[in-house]
């Protein structure tokens, strides 16, 4: 059993920044691939970003292209998702997952394990 905890929510105006942190424990993770993912109120999950874990390689969505950066510590079991030039629509309940697959996906459908969430929210 693998199990992820994210941190590093809060409230933050538009224009801030906030750095979120996924935490990984339980069985060896680095055959996992790591995705961030996003629910705001009376809207689908969406893939957020994602980290492959056969060469670190990185995914996107369009919306936080440029402004998002995903990474990857190995020594402290850690995940970030570094969040800049935010805005109110990034308001959301953000979630880490891990896939058991070598290149990351942004399909939520295709991840085993998830944390519990936590909290973004951008307003002035």
């Amino acid at each position: 059993q693998l199990h992820l905890v994210e941190s590093g929510g809060g409230l933050v105006q538009p224009g801030g920044s906030l750095r979120l942190a996924c935490v990984a424990s339980g069985i060896p993770w680095d055959y996992y691939s790591i995705g961030w993912f996003r629910q705001a109120p009376g809207k689908e999950r969406e893939g957020v970003s994602c980290i492959s874990a056969s060469d670190g390689s990185t995914s996107y969505v369009d919306s936080v292209k440029g402004r998002f950066s995903i990474s990857r510590d190995h020594a402290k079991n850690t995940v970030y998702l570094q969040m800049n030039s935010l805005n109110t629509e990034d308001t959301a309940v953000y979630s880490c997952a891990a896939e058991r697959a070598s290149i990351c996906t942004k399909s939520a459908a295709e991840y085993d394990y998830w944390g519990q969430g936590t909290q973004v929210s951008v307003a002035s």
